[in-house]
């Protein structure tokens, strides 16, 4: 068959999907590629909705992955607003649509990312309490931090993972008060542990914003569907005009679950499991970005990554594995933050009680600073904060798994260069 007579249809209008809609055109494929999401919007980029558009340093267009007429200029069929409800694989159809439209397909890719975690206590029907991730959230939170900030208002958050700590800078930005109520006893806790952690505490202290660790909300308290106040499991009451709600995301795995995929395990990610060419357990069907579970070689697990790096690479290797090129996707994790005056990036992955030791090279009271987590001498990642172009060498050390000694990797004054095999 050639490709003019095939349908690669991908579920999911993020970064993903677009990404893996322009390689496949840019790869030669002439067949139908339809592109199907949930949302109303052009297929977006996430994190300006918690940095840069949110703060209102980048305008709405920015955001976008392509201008609205490159999908008709590159024959991408994009049929905007419509949910896709089924995969049957016995015939190779998607069900989507009010109408139960179906289109079969020779190749699926599922890229329908993550939807936020909810609080499940009184109160959040309030219509002051929010979540962010999708466009829409972000149009409607810039609108209320702005007004939080000229009305000397309040914004509790729930979460001291990423998108709370930006958001909390964003709403410090524009003048709102704000309060953190974090489980954990520091912000990132579950990424950074509590060695860094500290840093990002006093980081938003310094800006004025207030921390409750080790507690979390019980109730939001309102009157006429208006927020007054949050609750917390310790007792106290904290004044609050709006609440945030930023205790994570979970993998939407529904569709997958419900067309007998395998799914990963909770301890892998709990998303689409995926081999090293991000095909699902059924051959003709693909999973990319958020929502998938893949295998790390030089681990021998999986991980399911929520970063804009992995719908930007995730996506262009699935469109190069669905037209059978070789792949093997197989990426150091790769995330960036931006708060305040202070920019980092992040390489690998080492939650708390994956590593030894945090060797740091700088000055991290300055927040100029490389930090490493290593196990047994080996590094399992890097973090630079306000020191740029060296996201290279930090992933080669991560790949290359071997030794380094601590002394020289905390010195800036060996090239970290110097220090791969």
């Amino acid at each position: 068959m050639v490709d003019a007579d095939q349908t690669f249809v991908i579920v999911g209008g993020g970064l993903a999907g677009a990404k893996a809609a322009e390689t496949l055109r840019a790869e030669g494929f002439t067949g139908r590629v339809i592109l199907i999401c949930d949302e109303r919007d052009h297929p977006y980029e996430r994190p300006p909705l918690s940095k840069g558009y949110l703060s209102g340093k980048e305008e709405r267009d920015s955001v976008f992955v392509h201008e609205p007429a490159w999908y008709a200029r590159h024959d991408i069929e994009l049929h905007l607003g419509q949910t896709v409800v089924a995969v049957d694989r016995a015939t190779r159809t998607v069900h989507y649509g009010d109408d139960g439209t179906r289109v079969r397909y020779d190749k699926l890719l599922l890229a329908t990312g993550a939807e936020p975690r909810r609080l499940d206590i009184p109160g959040t029907g309030l219509a002051g309490v929010h979540h962010l991730r999708r466009l829409a959230h972000a149009e409607r939170l810039k609108g209320v931090l702005a007004a939080l900030g000229r009305d000397n208002g309040h914004l509790v958050i729930a979460g001291a993972g990423w998108i709370g700590l930006e958001v909390a800078a964003a709403a410090r930005e524009y003048g709102a008060e704000v309060t953190v109520v974090e489980s954990a006893p520091t912000p990132l806790h579950g990424v950074l542990g509590p060695e860094l952690g500290a840093v990002f505490t006093e980081l938003h202290r310094a800006h004025g914003v207030r921390f409750r660790f080790g507690v979390s909300l019980t109730e939001i308290v309102g009157q006429d569907g208006v927020v007054l106040a949050a609750r917390t499991d310790d007792g106290e009451e904290h004044p609050a005009h709006d609440v945030l709600a930023a205790i994570g995301a979970a993998p939407r795995v529904s569709l997958a679950q419900a067309a007998g995929l395998e799914i990963a395990a909770p301890a892998d990610g709990g998303g689409v499991a995926v081999d090293e060419r991000l095909r699902t357990s059924d051959p003709d069907i693909f999973a990319a970005g958020d929502v998938a579970s893949f295998p790390r070689a030089r681990r021998g697990d999986r991980l399911r990554v929520e970063h804009w790096a992995n719908a930007l690479n995730g996506g262009p290797a699935a469109a190069r594995a669905m037209l059978g090129k070789e792949v093997t996707y197989d990426r150091v994790p790769y995330f960036f933050s931006d708060q305040y005056d202070l920019g980092l990036e992040y390489s690998g992955w080492a939650p708390p009680g994956t590593y030894d030791e945090v060797v740091i090279r700088g000055d991290a009271g300055k927040r100029e600073f490389i930090a490493f987590w290593r196990k047994d001498g080996r590094v399992l990642a890097g973090m630079n904060v306000n020191v740029w172009d060296v996201t290279e060498p930090v992933q080669r050390l991560i790949r290359a798994g071997t030794r380094v000694d601590a002394e020289a990797l905390s010195d800036p004054r060996v090239p970290l260069e110097s220090l791969v095999p």
